[in-house]
């Protein structure tokens, strides 16, 4: 374990949030108003973590793609009324997000959620913000895995890629993180299971969030 770590970049969706149902649920509705059929929560977990636009295309049937578009919006209107049902911070990650702050580790959040979506479900649990970046899915800036925004958070706040621990529930974040030099850190609380974190590059897996401050 590299332990110059300075930083910490945080995914949403799956890391600090269990946001599952209500992703699903809003998928669902617009899946419903388009005359698609709809799908089981749980099955969402594979479905989520690449995008909104990408997350429709994966709900639709094979022969239904066209519809990924209308999808999207009507996925995006529900979504924008409920995105606070059911979604909740994962237990003990307030706890380690306050820790890290109160040691004086920079830290920031990077997802493929779209950028609105993803500073206002920041500022509604995390208040105020112990983030000193807070960056979503933006019009053409290309999505994880691609490492841009990553290295550009890193540049932003003045602290090599190296110096970055990056926590991760999916093979998106590990690639990532292992495409950004940063330490790679997946967690077995979020969407995914373990044979996808190692099998996709995680240096470390954790099953808690307090297993993480052992990194420190």
């Amino acid at each position: 374990m590299n332990r110059n770590i300075r930083a910490v970049l945080f995914d949403l969706d799956g890391t600090l949030v269990d946001s599952l149902a209500d992703l699903a649920n809003a998928t669902n509705c617009a899946l419903t108003q388009l005359g698609c059929p709809t799908h089981p929560v749980e099955s969402y977990r594979t479905r989520v973590g690449d995008g909104a636009r990408e997350l429709c295309a994966r709900a639709l049937p094979g022969d239904k793609q066209a519809l990924a578009d209308q999808v999207l919006k009507l996925m995006r209107q529900h979504y924008d009324a409920h995105c606070f049902d059911l979604t909740t911070p994962y237990p003990g990650i307030p706890e380690l997000v306050s820790a890290l702050a109160a040691r004086r580790y920079s830290l920031a959040v990077l997802s493929n959620k779209p950028d609105d979506f993803t500073k206002r479900v920041i500022e509604h649990y995390f208040t105020p913000s112990p983030f000193a970046v807070v960056r979503g899915q933006l019009p053409n800036v290309p999505l994880k895995p691609d490492p841009a925004t990553a290295v550009q958070i890193a540049q932003e706040l003045g602290i090599p890629p190296a110096q970055w621990l990056y926590l991760g529930d999916t093979n998106t974040d590990m690639r990532t993180a292992r495409a950004a030099g940063m330490e790679s850190v997946g967690v077995l609380w979020g969407f995914r299971d373990r044979e996808e974190l190692v099998g996709s590059g995680a240096a470390h897996v954790v099953a808690t969030p307090h297993e993480v401050l052992q990194y420190f």
